[in-house]
């Protein structure tokens, strides 16, 4: 009997096995698996499918290397690297020479009101490409444009100012796209390197020119091939200029081609593969560089522990100039792109300013977008895919940086790899690897919203990982300690402490994910289906309809209610001590 008591007690002791699994470990496996499946089995799907033919009704897939040799064996394959390289070299140079000239003078010089520029510097990211796009072929388009058609009425002539139908026409477009990338990322170089060595040269008598030259640029030479390089990648991984711009003349680049090769009948998604290992190859190398270059940024630090007052250069009357060209650009990247959805958005069928077509004006457009039958589910799929990745991004990746930052665990550094994996992958090569993986693996999602959960939560994972990574480590580990000497479960700090302090980079990264996520275009347009339409399809799909004044009703309604958005993101993170 005494030993019947003992067992019972003993059973009666010991924890469930509920109980005894640490939660801490619950969730540290639950979401290194997640950013596992998410990071890697895209990969693996994309280079399997490379490998294999078609499956049809009729034939199955087979294993061959006939679409890596139709992809580069083909004269055609030496012309799309040909047409990528030089459209993203030419892209690189024009949004760099523009945002760093404008940078330098915003925290160089004495331009005028270069307070407001800064703060309006904003405006052109919220602008989404595809809209920026259609905007840039209703001003210059050949036959359409409303700057060749005013000029050739003027002059009366047939010549063509301005073709946007063209390489020089798509680098213009997508150069101007990015320069404000390059000017918010050298505003902030020039903001932090010590100014001391600028004025001794200043002092000694060195003109502007040689100071830019010969100290400036080679001071911030860490930044401007980050730069660089960050606008190539963005540049050659681009879908919608050579989509839009390049497609209807034949210049094909390797995201158009990939477009092409799946919507063709039937549909080559082993050739698309093919080409999109090239394009993972080009980006991997160039985040490889941008990487190597930021280990060794140190060689360049200006900023000690000895403070430092910028003081800016008088330009005299030339800051009249620099002011100009300040109004320039923002005409040239938000107001004549605006005005001329504006315009056309009033319009019955679209047509050049004139006296006649000012006496057409209507606003058909706007009430046909209100009553189109598909406009208020893609917005609510828009919002809720946004809101929600946002959401799950921020919510993981703080998981994943407390383990990279305050843990000892082997192998934290290959998580770290793991979850910026996605950062390589172009949206639409991102896309296409969802798209195969799901075709191949069917467990119920493929045409539904939760393909595309997963390929925004995919494809933005790193963004919050850098935004958690900045915050998790100015957090001193004493403070978890303390909980812990106080009993605190793991599970109680993480949620009482360590995300409460990590609020301002979380809320910063998760306004950040929202606004991109609402634009997103590349993966959507592969993984879309009937009923998950988002606000960025319709548009394209209206464009493809010819319907360009109800496109242009709907990119105004999308851009102020993005406009909105981002002011109220903006008052959120205020409230919660999110700094610019």
């Amino acid at each position: 009997m005494e030993a019947v008591r003992t067992l019972s007690a003993e059973y009666v002791d010991k924890p469930s096995l509920w109980r005894r699994i640490d939660m801490k470990w619950l969730v540290i496996g639950i979401c290194v698996l997640g950013v596992s499946y998410l990071a890697l089995m895209p990969l693996f799907f994309l280079l399997w499918q490379s490998f294999f033919t078609p499956e049809t009704a009729t034939q199955p897939a087979t294993f061959t290397l006939g679409n890596y040799l139709s992809a580069y064996t083909s004269p055609e394959t030496l012309r799309l690297l040909l047409n990528s390289v030089t459209f993203a070299a030419g892209t690189s140079v024009l949004a760099f020479i523009t945002g760093t000239a404008l940078a330098w003078m915003n925290e160089r010089t004495n331009t005028p009101f270069k307070s407001l520029f800064f703060a309006l510097s904003i405006i052109p990211l919220i602008i989404p490409g595809i809209l920026f796009t259609v905007a840039w072929i209703l001003l210059g388009s050949p036959k359409i444009g409303i700057i060749n058609l005013l000029i050739q009425n003027w002059f009366n002539t047939d010549y063509v100012l301005f073709d946007v139908y063209s390489m020089w026409g798509m680098i213009w477009v997508e150069g101007l796209h990015y320069s404000p990338m390059a000017f918010l990322i050298m505003t902030a170089a020039f903001r932090s390197m010590d100014p001391s060595l600028e004025e001794s040269a200043m002092m000694s008598g060195a003109s502007i020119r040689q100071i830019a030259w010969r100290i400036t640029l080679k001071l911030t030479w860490p930044a401007i091939f980050a730069t660089f390089l960050i606008l190539f990648i963005r540049a050659i991984e681009s879908f919608e200029v050579p989509a839009l711009l390049g497609l209807p003349v034949g210049i094909q680049v390797f995201t158009s081609s990939i477009y092409q090769a799946i919507h063709q009948y039937p549909s080559q998604v082993g050739l698309a593969s093919s080409y999109a290992v090239t394009l993972l190859l080009i980006t991997t190398v160039g985040i490889y560089f941008q990487s190597k270059l930021s280990s060794q940024g140190s060689k360049y630090s200006t900023v000690t522990g000895k403070g430092f007052r910028p003081r800016t250069m008088d330009l005299g009357k030339w800051r009249y100039l620099t002011a100009a060209i300040f109004i320039v650009y923002f005409a040239l990247i938000v107001v004549l792109p605006f005005l001329v959805l504006v315009w056309s958005s009033l319009q019955k069928f679209y047509s050049v300013p004139s006296m006649e077509a000012v006496q057409n004006l209507s606003l058909d457009a706007y009430r046909f977008m209100l009553d189109y039958p598909t406009l208020a589910s893609s917005t609510w799929n828009s919002l809720v895919l946004a809101l929600g990745s946002a959401t799950v991004i921020m919510l993981l990746t703080s998981v994943i940086c407390w383990i990279v930052v305050k843990t000892k665990l082997p192998g934290r550094w290959l998580l770290d790899n793991l979850a910026s994996l996605p950062m390589v992958f172009p949206g639409l090569v991102l896309g296409l690897a969802i798209m195969v993986f799901y075709l191949n693996v069917d467990i119920g999602i493929y045409g539904t919203m939760w393909i595309l959960f997963i390929a925004y939560v995919t494809r933005f994972l790193p963004y919050g990982l850098r935004y958690n990574t900045t915050s998790m480590l100015q957090i001193h580990k004493e403070l978890e300690e303390s909980a812990a000497m106080s009993g605190a479960s793991w599970g109680t700090t993480f949620w009482r402490i360590v995300l409460p302090l990590l609020k301002p980079g979380l809320m910063a990264g998760w306004i950040y994910i929202v606004i991109v996520s609402i634009r997103e275009l590349s993966s959507s347009i592969l993984l879309y289906s009937p009923g998950t339409e988002v606000i960025s399809i319709l548009i394209w799909e209206l464009w493809e309809n010819g319907q360009y004044v109800e496109l242009s009703a709907l990119g105004v309604m999308f851009i102020m209610m993005l406009f909105v958005l981002v002011m109220l993101a903006q008052l959120l993170g205020k409230k919660f001590g999110v700094k610019e």
